[in-house]
């Protein structure tokens, strides 16, 4: 990650002196409506609210925040997994997104530092011989995933011996592992934990296999108001908003990023 960090600090320097609130909301929302892309794929960070398009959570509320940062209205672009946000990205749908951080997006869009650390885990049948998270990279080992998601990305360049079983989606990756078309489920740890508590025939690893960090992105060709995003990113880390979304929604197991080096 130190790259993407590094990338970040170049776009920043790149982009000159602090642009004032009226420029920031034309390049970075240049209709005049900031659309804040929310994936419901995660569930740490964002929650179907009373209807499909009206979302609870940190991104939720970090979109708001920043919409009343700009002088902007917020509309809410929904998806339902985050390789679609990236999908969507030359279609010009949306104007801030909320992602992990990783290499392969980063070719077209500008991150902020993270606001959020998550755990990617793995859930097993109860049965299996598997035991520790550092054994599942073996031969014979399947793992189902979510496309697109950000653990699909990071193994398919970690893994050397374990094969991946892509899903459309997490409820299809779900779906694939309980019908015995892989050995390991992978995922973001609090919905895996639930999802285990709630089924006696599977078990939780120990440990995890990545640490996600979630930010904020644009895309690369408004690459010149990410100033501004990092900065809002950094004081609602540091005011403690982001705690407070987090514990609002019930997302307390997960930790808030530490301030960004400079």
């Amino acid at each position: 990650m130190m790259r993407l960090y590094c990338a970040i600090a170049l776009l920043v320097a790149a982009a000159g002196p602090a642009l004032a609130q009226a420029d920031a909301a034309k390049i970075i929302a240049p209709a005049g409506v900031l659309r804040a892309a929310i994936n419901y794929g995660n569930p740490v960070l964002a929650q179907r609210g009373s209807t499909e398009d009206d979302p609870k959570g940190v991104s939720a509320e970090l979109a708001r925040a920043l919409g009343k940062q700009l002088g902007l209205p917020v509309q809410f672009v929904i998806f339902h997994e985050a390789g679609d946000v990236s999908k969507a990205l030359p279609d010009d749908r949306w104007d801030v997104a909320f992602l992990a951080i990783d290499p392969q997006r980063a070719t077209g869009i500008a991150f902020t530092p993270p606001y959020v650390v998550i755990e990617g885990s793995y859930v097993v049948p109860k049965a299996s011989t598997l035991q520790a998270t550092e054994a599942v990279d073996a031969p014979g080992i399947r793992i189902a995933v979510a496309q697109g998601s950000a653990y699909d990305l990071y193994l398919s360049r970690a893994l050397h011996h374990a094969t991946l079983v892509r899903a459309k989606d997490t409820a299809a990756a779900v779906a694939a592992f309980n019908a015995g078309q892989a050995e390991v489920l992978a995922g973001v740890r609090q919905p895996l934990a639930e999802l285990a508590a709630a089924n006696p025939s599977m078990r939780l690893l120990p440990g995890h296999f990545q640490e996600i960090e979630q930010a904020m992105g644009i895309p690369l060709t408004h690459a010149a108001g990410l100033p501004i995003v990092v900065k809002f990113v950094e004081a609602m880390k540091t005011s403690g908003f982001v705690a407070n979304a987090l514990a609002a929604s019930g997302q307390t197991s997960a930790e808030v990023a530490p301030p960004a080096r400079p």
